[in-house]
């Protein structure tokens, strides 16, 4: 195990009826001035529209609206909701909804207290020094932002889907986790979250680092926790059981609890993030397709790994004769499951993707800075993503 740093300062309030706590929980970090950070018309559906301002109401805290923010969150509200808190004086963001409204009201948060463009923070030229505070109402199950270091906003300007290094500057103070407001998810929004979870936890197993045997087991529960959990959510909407198993595993899977002290790798979220970019796809659904067709590329790295993940998290048995037979077994399960969830795992399958454009989005992440190689696992560079996104559409 390597040596680290872990700070998780963030403060959860899990459990039914707990948004109704979100006034007293800004008061207790210092918020008197919000900006309430929201999508469409799903969280003034089920509820948590209601409770969260109420809320704020009665705890005496005046509070402006953005919403409209959507599925991979745009550079153009994060310079809208920029403006509103400097033009208003507001001192707190609060994001209600998913990853992409609490992407960008980090993003909002960093780039009000910075006197240039926030995507100097995206593209590497200046260090994020401070940010104002954000706290979270979590609806949706999936990208783990609720109680992350990261956040990753697409810039309309050249479609560059970009993260930020990381920076506990910008992790939540709080963050609500009610389970009940992730009932009304279509089937489809559920399993894009439990495929996000499954490749957060991934990109931090698949490691070179020796003796992790905890962060190992710690990152086997949770995948095996979202492999029970996720078909019962999806069967049942109503199964609060599983919805609080899927809410917690998404938080532990990202707030890096389960990868501290090992390398970690994220090639397959570099990949995707050209695909979400390209296609304006699913996170989710994207990672459905490339982290299977990664697997199969590099699983001869480490043949062991990959059996001992069929085996832990997919109950496989052991071929100890041929252990590659048991390594690409657990690779075709875990494409299976995926399907059985409803989702796309070949490159076809996502609207409007085709092989032609494989090229393009190899050239296009050369604009990153740094742009190759990715991955530690098993470095990759322009001909390795090329040579994996093929294999995506088998």
């Amino acid at each position: 195990m390597d040596n680290f740093t872990f700070y998780s300062p963030t403060l959860f309030a899990f459990g039914d009826g707990q948004a109704q706590t979100t006034g007293s929980l800004v008061r207790r970090f210092g918020g008197s001035k919000v900006l309430l950070v929201y999508g469409g018309g799903s969280v003034k559906r089920n509820g948590a529209y209601d409770a969260v301002t109420a809320s704020l109401k009665e705890a005496g805290i005046p509070f402006q609206e953005l919403s409209g923010i959507q599925a991979n969150p745009r550079s153009g509200k994060v310079y809208e909701g920029i403006e509103t808190v400097r033009k208003e004086g507001l001192d707190f963001l609060v994001a209600l909804g998913g990853g992409s409204v609490i992407d960008t009201a980090k993003a909002i948060g960093m780039g009000a207290e910075y006197d240039g463009d926030f995507w100097d923070f995206f593209s590497g030229k200046t260090k994020i020094e401070r940010s104002l505070p954000v706290g979270v109402i979590l609806t949706i199950a999936a990208a783990g932002s609720e109680g992350s270091d990261s956040c990753v906003i697409t810039h309309e300007n050249g479609n560059l889907k970009w993260g930020i290094p990381k920076s506990d500057a910008v992790r939540p103070k709080f963050s609500v986790l009610d389970p009940r407001y992730t009932c009304s998810l279509p089937p489809y929004q559920t399993a894009c979250g439990a495929v996000d979870m499954m490749a957060h936890i991934c990109e931090r197993y698949f490691s070179n680092t020796p003796d992790v045997a905890l962060t190992d087991r710690l990152c086997e529960a949770l995948l095996k926790t979202v492999v029970d959990a996720a078909p019962k959510a999806i069967a049942d909407t109503n199964d609060y059981a599983a919805r609080a198993d899927l809410m917690w595993a998404g938080m532990l899977a990202h707030n890096n609890s389960c990868g501290v002290g090992r390398a970690q790798d994220w090639a397959s979220h570099q990949m995707e993030h050209e695909l979400s970019a390209f296609y304006d796809c699913a996170h989710g659904a994207g990672l459905a397709v490339v982290m299977p067709a990664w697997m199969e590329y590099v699983y001869t790295h480490d043949v062991m790994r990959f059996a001992r993940f069929a085996v832990e998290v997919f109950g496989c048995e052991m071929d100890y004769a041929e252990p590659k037979n048991t390594a690409l077994l657990g690779i075709r399960r875990l494409r299976e499951f995926f399907r059985a969830l409803g989702m796309p795992t070949t490159l076809k399958e996502i609207e409007g993707a085709k092989s032609e454009d494989i090229p393009k989005m190899v050239e296009h992440r050369r604009e990153k800075p740094n742009g190759f190689p990715f991955g530690s696992f098993v470095k990759i560079g322009p001909e390795e993503m090329a040579e994996i996104l093929r294999g995506t559409d088998l």
